[in-house]
């Protein structure tokens, strides 16, 4: 029975089907090598990046960078505005410590004039007094104006006033200096007060 029924599932195939068989793997075997050149391209498609995302990638970089330089500077900027502040409050340090002596030695004349019967000793400390405190300052690179005999420079002086000229060698000159000129490190830091000559 068993034996029947496999014989008779064989006589239900088509007679033609081994050879309808042979057929279909022979055409297959000729698709196969089309089918696989097509797996591995939609492979290499899908490991090769477009150049959409080539794009992507490049453009995320470029961002990445960007966002990193903008900090760097915007770091730079913060500490260069605090080392400035810094600098500002502690600028005149040096040359307020290198004046101190001066204070003290001011505080001595002071004493000293309180308790003093003559007052010549009093006049040479005040003149030893202002020599240290010129000597300091000429070291920091204060220098005086000469300006009292000199052309008038808008440049260096400041006319208060003109007065007539006592000669005539004096017209357009300084005749009178009322206040000092000063250059530190050879640039004018406060202009010479002074009458001209007309």
């Amino acid at each position: 029975m068993f034996w029947n029924k496999k014989k008779k599932d064989n006589t239900d195939m088509p007679e033609n089907f081994n050879e309808q068989n042979a057929e279909n793997t022979a055409a297959n075997e000729e698709l196969n090598p089309l089918a696989d050149e097509l797996n591995i391209s939609e492979a290499q498609e899908e490991t090769a990046p477009s150049a959409e995302s080539k794009l992507k990638e490049e453009l995320a970089q470029a961002n990445d960078k960007y966002l990193r330089l903008y900090a760097e500077f915007d770091n730079f900027r913060r500490r260069t505005n605090k080392e400035r502040l810094e600098e500002r409050l502690t600028a005149g340090k040096d040359v307020i410590t290198s004046l101190l002596p001066v204070l003290d030695d001011f505080d001595r004349a002071v004493k000293a004039m309180q308790t003093a019967a003559d007052a010549e000793p009093v006049k040479e400390g005040v003149l030893l007094v202002q020599n240290k405190l010129k000597n300091i300052l000429a070291q920091k690179g204060l220098k005086e104006m000469e300006a009292k005999g000199a052309e008038f420079d808008a440049d260096l002086h400041e006319g208060i006033t003109n007065i007539p000229a006592p000669a005539d060698d004096l017209k357009g000159k300084v005749v009178d200096e009322l206040e000092k000129g000063y250059y530190l490190n050879d640039k004018v830091i406060r202009f010479a007060k002074v009458v001209v000559g007309a």
